[in-house]
C-alpha cells in the first residue's frame, strides 16, 4: 500500500523536529512554565482567579500557548528548506508545492495538539486530579487544532517574505513574547493596565485561545469565549489564504 506524500512528509517533518533540543523548546519550555510559575506565582495569592489555583488557571493558558510553539515549528521548517535547498530537492521528487504546505500546516498541527495534551498531563500529574471531561477536552483540542493552524499560518508568512535567517530569528522570538505576555496566558485581563495594554490583550488571537481553553477547562465556557472562537475563525482563514499566497510566489531557495 503506497502511503500518500502528504503523509510522507509529515513524517520526515517529525523526524526533523524530534531531536532533544526542539523538543525542549517545543514541550520543555513550556512545562517549565506550567510548574515555575504555577507554583511560584500560586505562593502570591489567588492572582486574580477568584480564589482558585493558580496551577489551576494557568494550565488551560500553557495548553494554549502551545498553538504558539507548534506554528514556529512550520514557519522555521519552511525558512530552513528554503535556505539549505531541501525544498528544491522535495519539489524535483514526487512532491508538490502544495502538499509540502499542507504537510508542514499538519505537522504544525499535531505538534500543538500533542503539546497541549502533554502540559494537561503534566497538571494532572501536579494537581492529582483529572480535571476535565471528553466534551470539555474536545472543545479545548478544537480550540488549540484552530489556534495552531492560525499560528502556523502566520509563521509560515514571515518565513516566506523574510530571506535574512537574523531578521527571521528576532522578528519571531519578538513576535512570541508579545503575544504571550500580552495575552491572558498567564493573568486575567485587568481594568488597571494601560490603555493601550488592554487594546493589545483585546485583539491578540492567543487571548481568544487562552480565554476558550480555559472556560472549557474550568467548566465556565460562555457566549463570549464562542464569540472570540468565531473572530478567531475569521483571521485563521484571512491568515492561511495570506500565507498560502507568500508561499506560493516565493523562490524555492535563497541560493
Amino acid at each position: 500500500m503506497k502511503v500518500p506524500n502528504i503523509l510522507r512528509l509529515v513524517y520526515r517533518n517529525i523526524l526533523v523536529n524530534v531531536d532533544p533540543g526542539s523538543m525542549m523548546i517545543l514541550v520543555g519550555l513550556p512545562g517549565l512554565y506550567l510548574i515555575f510559575f504555577g507554583y511560584g506565582f500560586q505562593a502570591l495569592g489567588s492572582g486574580g482567579t477568584g480564589g482558585a489555583s493558580y496551577l489551576a488557571y494557568l494550565t488551560p493558558g500553557i495548553m494554549a500557548f502551545q498553538s504558539v510553539m507548534a506554528g514556529t515549528t512550520g514557519g522555521s521548517m519552511l525558512w530552513a528548506d528554503r535556505r539549505w535547498g531541501m525544498l528544491s530537492q522535495l519539489l524535483m521528487g514526487p512532491y508538490t508545492r502544495l502538499q509540502y504546505l499542507l504537510g508542514i500546516m499538519l505537522t504544525s498541527l499535531l505538534f500543538g495538539l500533542v503539546g497541549a495534551l502533554v502540559m494537561l498531563g503534566i497538571a494532572i500529574a501536579l494537581l492529582s486530579v483529572v480535571p476535565v471531561g471528553l466534551g470539555p477536552l474536545a472543545v479545548m483540542l478544537g480550540t488549540i487544532t484552530l489556534g495552531s493552524i492560525f499560528f502556523g499560518a502566520l509563521m509560515l508568512l514571515l518565513s516566506a517574505l523574510v530571506k535574512s535567517n537574523t531578521a527571521y530569528n528576532s522578528i519571531q522570538i519578538m513576535l512570541i513574547f508579545v503575544v504571550n505576555f500580552a495575552s491572558t496566558v498567564f493573568y486575567p485581563l485587568s481594568r488597571g493596565l494601560p490603555l493601550p495594554l488592554q487594546v493589545l490583550f483585546r485583539i491578540n488571537p492567543l487571548t481568544y485561545i487562552a480565554d476558550a481553553v480555559r472556560g472549557a477547562y474550568l467548566g465556565n465556557f460562555t457566549a463570549t469565549d464562542g464569540l472570540q472562537l468565531v473572530v478567531l475563525a475569521v483571521e485563521t482563514v484571512v491568515a492561511l489564504f495570506l500565507a498560502t499566497r507568500a508561499y506560493l510566489r516565493s523562490d524555492v531557495s535563497f541560493e
